[in-house]
């Protein structure tokens, strides 16, 4: 979702909150936006795909220019410049470190709309792959791939990512090359509504999680996990990830969140184009230009924008509030995480309903849900109750949203149809991953591999 462009100039605390704040707008601008990552495969072989060569990530890029996307460059240490990224409108494509396609998608006012804009996405990679012998998957984590197989995409900060990451935590190298999610992007109307709708999809993202658990394999074997993208967050990095226990606090508003950003260690520094490695400084001494790597350089707007995406809590605040704990999937659930959230988040009743699922579950009950959803999703529990009990209460508070809401296609059918699948999985229990268990230990013989095949996009 577009974020509001504030001049850049040196900063101060007022400046970091005020940049939150100044995502506030009218509950009638109200948008949703919708982003999702893929494996890129090669057909047959169901290999990783390199940047480079005639049909690898950066062909694949230029391929989709024929569909009216721009590219998005990068200056490199050589001087010249690397493709990173297309757009087109206020949609981009983008690389993660491990070459996962993202589809950030335009803030659009209906599901209707993003599922369409999701389709068209789809259809259009896929296009241009058949001609590449390439192949999409999605899936929370690589089910085959070996990390030290996985290519590193050329951007600059991922270099600094990838050598900071394994002195914070033992699987950040997993959460950049092995991993893929789907994320919703919503909107607030002001520090209130911004707090209260935090509050909600903070305590029920794990049974979100738990409903998208889509991750059982790891290097072609049962992992122990059915959401094993959710544990690898367990074991990332502590200071810039999980369940923030200051959101349920009293007080807490856009300067809490600013301080709290502070206090998140730096990984980089963009200047003329190129990124300089400050990982594990404060932002705090950059704000008052003591950094050792630029010393007397202080931060401008864009730099404390570039921070705050490198924080990766459950929910993350930025100038609207993003929705980070699913599994990728196939492209009925790209289009049901949005319509789970807007159907709860949207809907004054649905929102208090929401809360009401939650509002007493303690920081223990809330950590618990964190450790025991990733093996157990579903079946775990949570303040005495099973997590499918909260899911499928969960599922018919988001339905009432969206019907309340009442945003039609062609005059006949509301968004409710795109929870169809999740309420399925509350219904019965049985995740994604349980019904990709059951294949491999049936029909696919113990070989993971054959989800290339059956679950391609």
């Amino acid at each position: 979702m577009a974020e509001t462009t504030i001049d850049d100039h040196p900063l101060t605390l007022d400046d970091l909150t005020g940049w939150f704040a100044a995502g506030g707008k009218p509950a009638s601008e109200f948008r949703v936006g919708a982003e999702h990552e893929k494996f890129v495969f090669r057909q047959g072989s169901h290999a990783p795909v390199a940047y480079d060569g005639p049909a690898g990530i950066h062909a694949l890029m230029e391929g989709l220019m024929k569909f009216g996307w721009a590219g998005t460059y990068e200056r490199n240490a050589a001087g010249g410049e690397t493709l990173i990224g297309l757009s087109r409108g206020m949609a981009n494509v983008s690389l993660e470190p491990g070459g996962q396609f993202e589809l950030s998608g335009a803030p659009l006012p209906t599901m209707h709309d993003i599922c369409e804009e999701t389709g068209q996405h789809l259809e259009e990679v896929k296009t241009v792959a058949e001609g590449l012998g390439l192949g999409f998957l999605g899936l929370g984590f690589t089910p085959i791939w070996r990390r030290d197989d996985v290519p590193i995409m050329p951007k600059g900060r991922y270099a600094i990512m990838r050598n900071y990451m394994p002195k914070v935590g033992g699987l950040g190298l997993d959460m950049m090359f092995r991993t893929c999610t789907v994320q919703a992007n919503l909107d607030f109307a002001d520090e209130a509504d911004m707090v209260a709708k935090f509050r909600v999809s903070l305590a029920l993202q794990p049974i979100a999680t738990a409903l998208f658990a889509n991750s059982p394999f790891t290097e072609g074997k049962p992992n122990g996990f059915l959401t094993a993208r959710a544990n690898v967050w367990t074991d990332t990095d502590a200071d810039r990830t999980g369940m923030l226990k200051f959101v349920f606090e009293d007080g807490f508003g856009f300067e809490t969140y600013a301080r709290y950003a502070l206090d998140v260690p730096m990984y980089f520094i963009k200047r003329a184009g190129l990124y300089h490695d400050v990982a594990g400084r404060s932002f705090r001494d950059f704000l008052d230009g003591r950094l050792p790597e630029l010393p007397g350089e202080r931060p401008t707007m864009k730099d404390w924008v570039d921070h705050t995406s490198t924080i990766f809590p459950e929910v993350r605040l930025k100038q609207y509030l993003e929705m980070r704990g699913a599994d990728a999937g196939p492209w009925t659930r790209l289009c049901a995480l949005p319509a789970l959230w807007a159907g709860l988040l949207y809907d004054p009743a649905s929102q208090a309903a929401a809360w009401d699922l939650c509002k007493h579950w303690t920081v223990e009950d809330r950590a618990g849900l964190i450790r025991d959803v990733p093996p157990l999703a579903l079946h775990a529990t949570v303040a005495g109750r099973r997590v499918q009990d909260v899911a499928k209460d969960m599922m018919a508070i988001a339905h009432q949203g969206l019907k309340r809401r009442n945003r039609l296609s062609g005059g006949l059918i509301d968004e409710t149809s795109y929870l169809a699948e999740l309420e399925d999985i509350a219904d019965t229990g049985v995740t994604a991953a349980e019904r990709l268990l059951a294949l491999y230990h049936g029909e696919w013989a113990g070989d993971a591999g054959r989800v290339f095949e059956a679950f391609a996009y």
